[in-house]
């Protein structure tokens, strides 16, 4: 079980290394959505992703024997760079497994760090058995994306920083891959204001945890086929799924075009860049999935790492 004090010492550790990324606004979005939004920019974050505070206090924890070694982990981009920074800052080895079709500028900012890269095919390789395999003949330690206690701790100073800013407000929403962030967040939220609602949001083709909290345990999907890569997870990780058992509300799921609209409007209004999986909890609202509310909705953008023709084409029309 993760505490509210575990996320204050990761706070504490993270705060000389992380950025504290603004929470902003729009009268034209709240207008275009018709409730009053407030957005924690993590695209602001180093690495452009929340990825990175969990990724480092990890690390950081690891037993001093470890660190001599390294670090491995893997990931479809942004834990890889998160993973890959945070090594470099604390002058270790990693290494990192990402997808074969990962795009060309997510693979040179890993490289920028200095970390080994290694590839496997999303819909034929055992990731996790890759993984395995390098720590084992590396001698590195693992660094999960989601299933860590310390990650998810890291990942729950997002929730700490929205509490501290903006102390009355709706619902959190919070995109859901794996479940780590919004694990770390429920965690926060509920130890603070109980009654403030957490409601996670996945891609409707990856809705693993959507499926698993119906069915009251981890569900397995088939690799999802979804625009917002960084969240294409096929079944939870145990042990943020525990966790979102107990605490989220709701996981609502949002279609492509939803999310591609929900890019469009952070454009046109915040005059932020969003990929796809850090619009996703903002495609919500625009979606009408969340009931009329009174309050002000927070919503965390988790990042923003898109190449400008991609970004382009998929918000096409949508801004004019």
């Amino acid at each position: 079980m993760i505490t509210l004090a575990q996320v204050h010492h990761a706070a504490d550790c993270l705060r000389s290394v992380v950025i504290r990324t603004p929470i902003i606004a729009s009268d034209e979005l709240d207008h275009s959505l018709g409730v009053k939004v407030a957005c924690k920019a993590e695209n602001f974050q180093r690495t452009n992703a929340f990825k990175f505070r969990g990724a480092y206090y990890h690390v950081v924890g690891l037993h001093p024997k470890s660190r001599q070694r390294g670090v491995v982990g893997a990931s479809s981009g942004n834990h890889a760079q998160a993973l890959a920074l945070s090594a470099q800052i604390l002058g270790m080895k990693a290494a990192v497994l990402v997808p074969s079709d990962l795009p060309t500028f997510k693979l040179d900012a890993i490289r920028r760090y200095s970390a080994e890269v290694f590839f496997y095919n999303r819909l034929e390789d055992d990731r996790d058995y890759m993984v395995a395999e390098i720590a084992d003949r590396c001698g590195f330690a693992v660094v999960p994306s989601s299933d860590s206690a310390s990650v998810i701790c890291g990942n729950g100073t997002v929730a700490l920083e929205i509490m501290e800013d903006m102390p009355d407000f709706g619902p959190l929403l919070v995109p859901v891959g794996g479940g780590g962030l919004a694990a770390g967040c429920a965690t926060v939220v509920k130890a603070i204001s109980p009654k403030t609602k957490v409601i996670g949001v996945e891609p409707d083709t990856g809705n693993d945890t959507n499926l698993s909290l119906r069915k009251g345990a981890r569900v397995v999907i088939p690799a999802p086929k979804t625009i917002a890569d960084g969240l294409r997870h096929c079944t939870p990780a145990p042990v943020a799924f525990e966790i979102n058992q107990r605490l989220l509300d709701d996981v609502l799921t949002v279609g492509d075009d939803a999310i591609c609209a929900a890019m469009a409007l952070a454009w046109r209004h915040l005059r932020v860049v969003l990929e796809p999986s850090g619009a996703c909890a903002l495609a919500a609202l625009l979606a009408h999935k969340i009931p009329c509310h009174s309050g002000q909705v927070a919503v965390i953008l988790s990042g923003g790492n898109i190449e400008e023709a991609l970004f382009q084409s998929l918000i096409g029309t949508r801004t004019s």
